[in-house]
């Protein structure tokens, strides 16, 4: 299983347990409610606190909480857990035993625990563990040049049909992915690093590939909960540098009250695109929004909504842009070792000058909406299967820029191998 900070399925599985059976054991007593929210309280306040890297507070949450409610399974597991990943092998080991003896795990859980015995419980440098995904994937896309939709347009005036390279090039494609999570402390920071290798079998002019490196460190801002992160990337296109981006992001969670399973959080984005052959397309583009999560039992959803500014250079076709951003996303537990996603985002921008005076004289609006569904199988511990369909719709006010494509993609994926 994939650790916590770098896919949904442990805590989808674990909830999964949770909401199909009390504990072995269990006795129908009637709990306080106010003791139940309490202890609700604490729980999610471990988790946070193991989200963010603070392991030391975390673990004596945990503690806490199973002093209050020993048949509390999240929390003997999750503590479990922590202490295997801190190298605490004999403490891990006892409270796999308990988590056994009191619970009565399902198979899913029980693979759980039997994939960190099998590591060891080793400690990596005082931090915990590094954590890895790999895919390969093959996958077919109705547009990968991101081609005209309507093959007729005018400029200046005078209609024109574009020529065969500018339409829609429909292509089967490879792809390699990979992304690797290193901590560097156990109090909240984080080393990551992607990548992405996309070959076509036959448009090889529209081949990519990209890298990114980055730094995420999470803090307390008195009673606000902060994480910020720095990253740096690169895109090639058909093997040259074709983008360069520096991005800064800033998250803070407020001590707000909000209901059951709901956590809220504001956002700052800013970054800076390079494009080492395009530079009069450089630009320098800010983000501020907010993001709600929900956690039920089995699923989980996550809203975005954010203002956009894109500031570019004085030569930029159409001048500065503003626009705006959402994002609705779903993750849920169909069934054991099967889960499912779903998205949609839409994004919105509006030019502040007519984009080229004499030949296409307008300010140019663009809407784009990309929606996509996925199901992934873990036939084995740490390997699953992922299929995921996309569809794309590119809306604008200029007909050359007008673009639509539908993919499908299967990936063979590998976590913490």
């Amino acid at each position: 299983m994939s650790k916590r900070w770098l896919t949904l399925t442990w805590p989808l599985l674990l909830a999964g347990w949770l909401a199909a059976a009390p504990p072995a054991g269990a006795a129908d007593t009637p709990v306080d409610s106010a003791e139940q929210a309490a202890q609700d309280d604490l729980y999610q306040a471990a988790l946070k606190a193991l989200d963010e890297g603070r392991t030391s507070e975390a673990t004596a949450l945990l503690g806490r909480l199973i002093k209050q409610d020993p048949l509390h399974a999240g929390a003997w597991m999750e503590l479990a857990i922590t202490e295997c990943d801190l190298g605490n092998a004999a403490e891990a080991e006892r409270l796999f035993s308990e988590i056994e003896q009191r619970f009565n795990p399902p198979p899913g859980i029980q693979d759980v625990i039997a994939t960190h015995r099998a590591g060891g419980c080793l400690r990596h440098d005082d931090a915990r563990p590094a954590s890895w995904l790999m895919s390969v994937g093959r996958g077919y896309d109705s547009n990968v040049n991101q081609g005209a939709s309507n093959p007729n347009f005018s400029i200046g005036g005078i209609p024109g049909e574009l020529a065969p390279e500018f339409r829609a090039h429909p292509d089967h494609y490879s792809l390699l992915t990979g992304s690797y999570v290193r901590p560097l402390t156990t109090e909240g920071t984080l080393a990551i690093v992607q990548f992405s290798d996309r070959r076509n079998d036959h448009d090889h002019d529209q081949d990519t590939a990209s890298v990114l490196l980055g730094l995420e460190h999470a803090w307390n801002l008195g009673r606000w909960r902060a994480r910020a992160t720095g990253a740096f990337g690169n895109v090639t296109l058909d093997g040259k540098l074709y983008q360069r981006q520096e991005a800064l992001q800033l998250r803070a969670a407020p001590p707000i009250t909000l209901p059951d399973k709901l956590d809220l959080a504001a956002i700052g984005n800013f970054s800076h695109v390079t494009y080492p052959t395009r530079t009069s397309y450089d630009g320098n583009t800010a983000e501020l929004g907010a993001v709600l999560n929900y956690h039920g039992e089995t699923d989980q959803g996550v809203l975005t909504v954010s203002k956009l500014h894109d500031n570019g250079g004085q030569d930029r076709p159409g001048g500065d842009r503003r626009g705006w951003f959402a994002s609705a996303q779903w993750y849920a537990l169909l069934r054991s070792g099967l889960y499912g996603e779903a998205g949609l985002t839409h994004q919105h921008w509006d030019g502040s000058r007519i984009y080229s005076p004499g030949l296409i004289d307008v300010v140019r609006h663009q809407d784009t909406s990309n929606a996509r569904v996925a199901v992934q199988w873990y036939f084995r511990p740490n390997v699953s299967l992922h299929l995921e369909g996309r569809l794309v719709h590119n809306r604008e006010n200029i007909s050359l820029f007008e673009y639509n494509s539908r993919a499908l993609q299967l990936s063979l994926r590998w976590d913490n191998f």
